[in-house]
């Protein structure tokens, strides 16, 4: 199968993705840590291509991006205040909060575990695209269950290829060297640590 490729620094390119991920394609994007595969969160059919395009148990839930935490699946009034603290200070950033989540929530957002992974992208690209679409897209690393970031295009085309792929991968060049966003878990009375990545345990807890 041929798979579309376009130029994440022009606006065709990223009006391109947007259309793709609205009519319920998955595409591959580029995050500030690693290229991801996004898929709308409002599409069942899509989020679940992802997990056989990743060979992933659908057990382990799909974080997502949002341009705005009041548009994401969390249930806003159980948000701890040290989470909010958390976002003042790391968002836009590579940090996921594992947040109370609303019964919008699909089960591939949540696993069954009542939490929803939530990020602010500092990646422009990845920023503008979700605005574009119009609503919270999923982030999921562009790589195969349990094996490594993928940085470029051609690392994503090596890892995925096959049968299952996505439908159009958005360019940005290779992303920089580094770990993959923190996940904290916010559903509790302290902040956990479940990945420690980007940002520090200590950093986090110093906020916690």
């Amino acid at each position: 199968m041929v798979q579309q490729v376009v130029t994440a620094q022009e606006d065709d390119g990223l009006d391109e993705a947007a259309r793709v991920i609205k009519e319920g394609g998955v595409c591959v994007i580029p995050t500030e840590t690693a290229y991801g595969l996004a898929a709308s969160i409002y599409n069942p059919r899509a989020m679940s291509r992802i997990y056989e395009i990743k060979r992933r148990p659908t057990t382990k839930p799909l974080l997502i991006l949002a341009d705005d935490l009041k548009e994401a699946p969390v249930e806003l009034s159980a948000i701890p205040r040290y989470a909010m603290r958390l976002m003042d200070r790391f968002w836009p950033g590579p940090l996921t909060l594992l947040l109370p989540a609303s019964s919008e929530a699909h089960f591939y957002l949540t696993g069954g575990s009542k939490k929803v992974g939530v990020r602010l992208s500092s990646h422009p690209v990845a920023a503008e695209l979700v605005r574009r679409v119009g609503h919270p897209i999923t982030a999921t690393s562009a790589n195969l269950s349990g094996m490594g970031l993928s940085k470029t295009i051609q690392q994503v085309r090596e890892q995925l290829d096959g049968p299952a792929v996505p439908d159009i991968f958005l360019d940005a060049g290779k992303i920089d060297d580094g770990p993959a966003s923190t996940i904290v878990d916010c559903t509790g009375q302290r902040p956990k640590i479940v990945r420690e990545g980007a940002i520090s345990r200590e950093d986090i807890l110093a906020l916690g």
